[in-house]
């Protein structure tokens, strides 16, 4: 039995070598296994299920081929891709899972996060992330024609890396009293996330006991994944893109 885990490939038109690799590692490594979990930022931006892009129905139907191998897919929204509904997903073959979310993996509980919301020093993003999160916001933006939110996506965009080029280092990693809260609140030794593109597996402690944060990869220069099997320990792996 084996079980995936990936997250921040921001899939775009203008990044084919990704998608390429990411059609690639589900031929080579995702059909038939037990589950994959695809924890945010799948696509580099997400405006609405009724945009249907050639990529994001060509990425639907690839998903949908895993699936039917029998793989189950679970995929969390990310600060890119918030807005990836029930629709794609059903289109997909994917279950929308919440951020964060505790499942048995193999016998140990796992706390499954995007990672956006541990980076706590980053005050100005979190009251963003909070209000691009509300429902009754999400709603407003959705019912704006296609046109408006393409523009308003591509500002987004903008605007988020002018500002993440003036921010320290620092202030963009996960604030580690955070981490260490979240795992007591759930109560579970082991979290599992994307965001940062931080790559490492760190021991901590919480809840009295060894902690242990994994960090899965962003697929820019190399493909990033998480394997975890039965019975032994989750290994972190990487192949050039």
């Amino acid at each position: 039995m084996t079980t995936l885990f990936i997250s921040d490939l921001h899939l775009e038109e203008s990044r084919p070598d990704i998608t390429g690799a990411f059609l690639g590692f589900l031929k080579t490594h995702a059909m038939g296994v037990e589950q994959l979990y695809i924890l945010g930022d799948f696509f580099e931006a997400w405006i609405g299920d009724d945009e249907r892009t050639p990529l994001q129905e060509q990425v639907a139907a690839a998903l949908r081929e895993v699936r039917d191998s029998g793989t189950e897919i679970f995929l969390m929204h990310g600060n890119r891709d918030f807005l990836i509904g029930n629709d794609y997903c059903e289109r997909a073959g994917a279950t929308l899972l919440d951020d964060p979310t505790v499942v048995d993996l193999y016998g140990t509980p796992a706390l499954l996060m995007h990672g956006d919301s541990l980076c706590t020093a980053d005050v100005e993003y979190q009251k963003f992330r909070a209000n691009m999160r509300n429902p009754q916001m999400q709603k407003m933006m959705l019912a704006r024609p296609l046109e408006d939110r393409q523009q308003m996506a591509r500002q987004l965009r903008q605007m988020s890396m002018a500002k993440n080029q003036g921010k320290a280092e620092d202030i963009m990693d996960v604030t580690p009293e955070e981490v260490v809260k979240e795992l007591e609140h759930h109560g579970v030794q082991l979290m599992i996330h994307g965001h940062t593109h931080r790559p490492a597996i760190h021991d901590l402690e919480a809840n009295g006991e060894p902690a242990w944060r994994i960090v899965l990869g962003d697929w820019d220069t190399h493909v990033w994944w998480l394997e975890a099997r039965s019975g032994q320990e989750p290994e972190l792996k990487k192949v050039p893109l």
